[in-house]
């Protein structure tokens, strides 16, 4: 039993997972699912009970049952106790102070990330406001590679999302050129397919890769297709360079997935196995998002950031390339309007990073959400002053296919122009040299593609 008083009035939580619940800030999501607090008085008392439980008790304690869930198993089977111990003796808020600290550096948070489970630091983002999540997530530094060298400080990059809703490759070419020429694509170029059958992902691979390979581009691609369907092809010599998949926080919803950790793990193997990278070995790309859980009634009666931030412990434990939580994609139902939306992408991100994620942002809503592109706007200039790995470079914002509005090639120039931050050393090397930009690393003003060699004419006007 857990409990705080508020003036006369004593607020009691029977457990943890309640407690967690609500002392979370208002999201649809946990009204759906009946755990939200039932005020905001309740929510404040939460918060400060929440602030003096030990840390430990969260170790202790799990959201899902040790038995019942192999997330929770790999989540205690995994921790680093010897990383925790510098952090051992403090409670909820005193984590909080401690990673606002001075003592809290890149290099610190770095080796305690290993000794902090998802109930941990979810139980601080909880504490903290929106300039205390940026400020902490800023100190993190998670670099991985590949083809290209993603998350080094003053880096900005971006995933090109060539989505087409036909899957015609004159269609995808054309936009995976539209966004080289304006910088984008060193995070990966990944297509969402339109159909699901193996012969056409499979021919999106080898389109992707035979571009990749004709302008000699240092970075990776990726068909965002389901885990199994992934596998097969590399079994027939497909050209993977990452294996993509959606993950959860709990066993059952990851079910309704379609996978375990047992898939995931034949996964990595087998494109590990590949060795298709040049300057580097990180071959997953993991996708998440608040509410998945709740919407395949996997929830368990947790709250959906608890639960989202346990999704990151699968994640880490494959070395992933990318991660991005997709923040507003689900729909108002879990993230209602855009002050939810913010909150939890800035949430997300905090928590990956500190559990030692390489977070990147799909910085995103539906069209029947209470929101717009300003509140996309404020989200993804907080999230590159929070040190953000990557974002989305969708054509005009607008995925055609998918149907939901994100962030434009556009997009990410400004923020990159606004914060100084380049393309991953590879890939603006690159830029240079086939003069997208200048020595400056701003773009040209004559680049097109009829300025530009053979390749790119090639590729644009026939579709290869």
């Amino acid at each position: 039993m857990y409990a705080a008083t508020i003036g006369l009035q004593r607020y009691g939580f029977a457990d943890l997972k309640q407690l967690l619940a609500q002392a979370s800030p208002l999201r649809s999501g946990d009204v759906l699912a009946g755990v939200a607090a039932p005020s905001g008085e309740a929510r404040v008392a939460a918060q400060i009970a929440l602030a003096d439980v030990p840390l430990v008790r969260l170790l202790q304690e799990p959201v899902v049952p040790y038995e019942d869930d192999e997330v929770t198993r790999l989540i205690v089977d995994a921790h680093d106790a010897a990383a925790f111990a510098p952090v051992a003796h403090l409670t909820v808020g005193g984590l909080r102070d401690y990673l606002l600290s001075e003592g809290a550096t890149a290099e610190s948070l770095a080796a305690l990330a290993p000794g902090l489970t998802p109930e941990m630091v979810a139980a601080v983002a909880k504490l903290c406001r929106l300039q205390d999540l940026v400020v902490v997530a800023r100190k993190c530094s998670v670099v991985t590679r590949f083809r290209s060298t993603i998350g080094l400080p003053g880096r900005l990059s971006t995933r090109l999302q060539p989505n087409h809703p036909g899957d015609d490759p004159r269609g995808i070419a054309a936009s995976i050129l539209d966004g080289l020429l304006l910088g984008s694509g060193d995070a990966t170029i990944g297509v969402n397919p339109a159909g699901d059958s193996p012969e056409r992902i499979r021919a999106l691979l080898h389109v992707l890769d035979e571009i990749r390979e004709r302008l000699d581009i240092p970075t990776q691609s990726c068909v965002l297709a389901h885990v199994t369907t992934t596998l097969d092809l590399i079994r027939l010599g497909a050209p993977v360079d990452l294996v993509f998949q959606s993950i959860a926080g709990t066993e059952a919803a990851n079910r309704a997935f379609g996978i375990d950790l047992a898939l995931l793990d034949e996964a990595h193997a087998a494109a590990s196995a590949l060795r298709r990278g040049t300057v580097g070995d990180n071959v997953m790309y993991f996708e998440t998002g608040q509410g998945s859980a709740l919407s395949a009634n996997a929830h368990h009666g947790a709250d959906q950031q608890t639960l989202e931030a346990r999704a990151y412990a699968v994640a880490r434990r494959y070395r992933p390339l990318l991660v991005n939580t997709v923040v507003g994609f689900i729909g108002p139902e879990y993230l209602y309007d855009g002050k939810q939306i913010i909150r939890a992408g800035l949430e997300d991100h905090f928590c990956g990073k500190l559990l030692g994620l390489p977070m990147g942002c799909d910085a995103c809503y539906t069209n029947h959400a209470e929101a717009d592109q300003d509140d996309i706007d404020a989200l993804l200039a907080l999230l590159v002053a929070a040190g953000v790995n990557y974002v989305m470079g969708v054509p005009g914002a607008d995925d055609v296919m998918l149907g939901y509005q994100s962030t434009s090639f556009h997009d990410a120039l400004a923020m990159r122009q606004l914060f100084g931050c380049r393309a991953a050393p590879e890939f603006d090397a690159w830029l240079q040299r086939v003069g997208v930009l200048g020595p400056d690393g701003r773009l040209r003003s004559d680049r097109t593609p009829h300025a530009l060699p053979a390749p790119w004419r090639d590729v644009l006007i026939r579709g290869e």
